[in-house]
Formats: structure tokens, C-alpha cells, sequence
């Protein structure tokens, strides 16, 4: 009895490891069907022309589609279990871009400290003026390649205001009820307004 309790033991262990590894092997989706993702993330009348980045068969993060207008579109990060898209415009790109150089350099938890310092120290440029960025995401299994939209895709705004304070805005500067703005890091140079959706179930996607 002992030997049989055993041997399903291991069975469901390499069960649960092999579907690790399948989860963790998520081939790249087709460049095609990356960038009707990303522009799902941007208003309607910014799509067409949005520069579209994503990830080429071997994984790295490229150019998939040269733009026409000021608009950036980020198609979701392959490794990750949802599929997070984000648009902005160009003003942003700087910002966004040395956040994903730190990110690449396993400086995840110091990005923050170390974009701060190089905007007081003039090397980082933020856009000065209100600029949005709006995330899109959901799940794999219910993405249509042929729209890039997803049966379960929730949508979330943020309205970077530097150096905003939550009283002159009349907002609360953290989460109360789900669903209302609040100011994130207000007063600071990347203080920004968030706009998430009542049942969001987590508290930041992966971009910012």
C-alpha cells in the first residue's frame, strides 16, 4: 500500500512539474496577432497609425510595426500568465523605455529610485503635462487571434500628473472604493492618477 501511495505521489509531482515547464515553454504568438493585441490598448482613432512593439520568434523585444502618428502600442510579454498590452504617446517613451532597460537588468525593485534620480538630474525626460496611459489585458484562453480582443479583457487608465497633490485635486492618494481614481505618488515627478476597474483583482500590471 505504502509503494502504490508513493508511486502516485510522484506521479502527480511530475504531473504538476510538466505542466510548469508547459507554462513556462509559451511559445511567442505570430507578430500578426501581437500587434492586433497592442493596439487594442489605445483609443480607436490612434490604432492604425501606432508604432507597434512586441517579440520575434526568438524571443526579443523588436519593432514589429513602424508608425505613422505619436502613438506607441506595447503587445503583451509572452512569459507572463496574462496578457498585459499598454499604449501611450511618444512623450512617454523615454520614461517607459528606461523602465524596461532596468527591468532587463534585473533592477525591477530599484527602477523607481534609479529614474527618479536621473530625472532630478536632468538625464530623463517625463512629459511635464498630463499624458495618459491606458493597459488592456486578459487571458490567453479567451483571445481571439483574429480581433485581438479577449472575452475577458479589463481596461485601466493612468493620468500622469507630475508633481500633483491629491487635496488640489480632490482625490485620495491610495485605493478606497474599487473602481474610484486616487493619486499614486502624489507630489512626486511621476505622481499619477489611477483609473482601475472595480474588479480588477490586483493592484499594478507590469508596465509603469
Amino acid at each position: 500500500m505504502k509503494k502504490i501511495i508513493v508511486l502516485l505521489l510522484l506521479a502527480l509531482g511530475s504531473g504538476s512539474h510538466g505542466m510548469a515547464q508547459q507554462k513556462a515553454k509559451r511559445e511567442v504568438l505570430p507578430a500578426a496577432v501581437q500587434i492586433k493585441i497592442a493596439v487594442q490598448a489605445a483609443p480607436t482613432e490612434f490604432r492604425e497609425g501606432a508604432q507597434v512593439y512586441g517579440y520575434d520568434s526568438e524571443g526579443k523585444f523588436v519593432v514589429l510595426r513602424a508608425g505613422t502618428n505619436d502613438y506607441i502600442c506595447l503587445a503583451p510579454d509572452y512569459k507572463l500568465p496574462m496578457l498585459y498590452a499598454y499604449a501611450y504617446p511618444k512623450s512617454l517613451e523615454p520614461f517607459m523605455a528606461r523602465g524596461r532597460e532596468l527591468i532587463a537588468q534585473g533592477k525591477r525593485r530599484e527602477r523607481d529610485d534609479i529614474r527618479e534620480q536621473e530625472f532630478k538630474a536632468g538625464k530623463l525626460i517625463i512629459p511635464q503635462q498630463p499624458t495618459m496611459l491606458y493597459g488592456y489585458w486578459g487571458s490567453l484562453e479567451q483571445l481571439n487571434k483574429e480581433t485581438g480582443e479577449m472575452a475577458d479583457a479589463k481596461r485601466r487608465y493612468v493620468l500622469y500628473v507630475p508633481f500633483a497633490k491629491a487635496a488640489d485635486l480632490g482625490m485620495a492618494s491610495k485605493p478606497t472604493v474599487p473602481g474610484i481614481p486616487w493619486l499614486m505618488d502624489e507630489g512626486s515627478y511621476k505622481a499619477h492618477i489611477m483609473i482601475n476597474p472595480a474588479d480588477m483583482g490586483h493592484s499594478h500590471g507590469p508596465a509603469k
